[in-house]
């Protein structure tokens, strides 16, 4: 069972993750290629954990079990028109 705080916990480190790659890169410790790819699968997941997060809320908010939210695909989350 995943917790709202449990998918906070894992923004916090991704989040912290694109701090040291970008502080990786301005010291030449990493390519840009390799900076770049590593930063687009972050905001994919970070995508990801927001979604799950909204989705608890609606459950919630439905009178419904927020366990019951699930980790959507990238391209479900990415595909999202409102």
């Amino acid at each position: 069972m995943t917790s709202d705080h449990s998918i906070r916990e894992q923004i916090a480190d991704a989040i912290e993750e694109e701090r040291t790659l970008r502080a990786d890169l301005a010291a030449g410790r990493i390519t840009q290629e390799h900076e770049n790819n590593r930063i687009a699968g972050l905001e994919d997941h970070l995508d990801q954990l927001w979604d799950l997060l909204r989705q608890r809320q609606a459950e919630r908010d439905a009178g419904q079990d927020p366990n019951d939210a699930t980790l959507r695909s990238v391209e479900q989350v990415e595909g999202y028109e409102g």
